[in-house]
């Protein structure tokens, strides 16, 4: 007798527990879907400068290396790296150029700026434009720097998108040489854009 009480409700708390589970289980959100990756193209995408100087304005490009940002904006995570090749910085001037490969940025030594997102803020819409936060460390010669970059993403069709930001960089404060002289005089910070574009799609591995 006491065996025939004890079986239905070690049946029904089995039944039960499973409901649970089930439910559970259907509920939770899939962490993977709220993962994306947006991988950049290299030859598609530029770094512009501009640097306010007494005489004129200096305008300049570098060329982006790598690029790969893996972001959830469900949790606010981001990761990945964006690459731009030092070496390759230049601003139409041989000497203004050598200058500042040599003496201020020292490319031969520091040959890579590397950002490194880690918190995203804003949602990014699959087809359209929108406006994300992206904080990081930007790596410049040799230190690492607090960086938030403000996107504008479009997103097209077949996963393509194009993203658009543009900062300053205090790069005197940062620790960098001020290359004024007696004849010219330039700002203590240099104006950045950067004008990417690549393939934004869903990222399965989860980084």
């Amino acid at each position: 007798m006491k065996f025939v009480l004890w079986f239905p409700r070690l049946k029904i708390q089995f039944a039960l527990s499973a409901a649970v589970f089930v439910g559970t289980f259907l509920a939770a959100p899939s962490t993977h879907a709220q993962e994306s990756v947006f991988r950049l193209e290299p030859s598609k995408s530029t770094v512009e400068f501009t640097l306010g100087a007494s005489l004129h304005t200096v305008h300049g490009t570098f060329k982006l290396k790598s690029g790969e940002v893996h972001f959830d904006p469900a949790k606010g995570t981001a990761s990945g790296a964006i690459v731009i090749d030092a070496l390759t910085g230049q601003s139409g001037n041989e000497g203004r150029d050598k200058k500042m490969h040599q003496e201020i940025l020292e490319t031969l030594k520091f040959s890579e700026i590397v950002f490194i997102p880690s918190r995203i803020q804003g949602t990014i819409a699959p087809q359209g434009t929108s406006e994300v936060a992206v904080s990081g460390i930007m790596k410049l010669h040799g230190q690492d720097h607090e960086l938030t970059l403000n996107l504008a993403v479009q997103a097209g069709p077949s996963g393509q998108a194009h993203a658009n930001s543009k900062f300053s960089v205090p790069y005197v404060k940062w620790g960098l040489k001020n290359p004024s002289n007696f004849f010219l005089r330039v700002t203590d910070s240099v104006d950045v854009e950067v004008d990417a574009s690549g393939q934004l799609a869903a990222s399965s591995s989860g980084h």
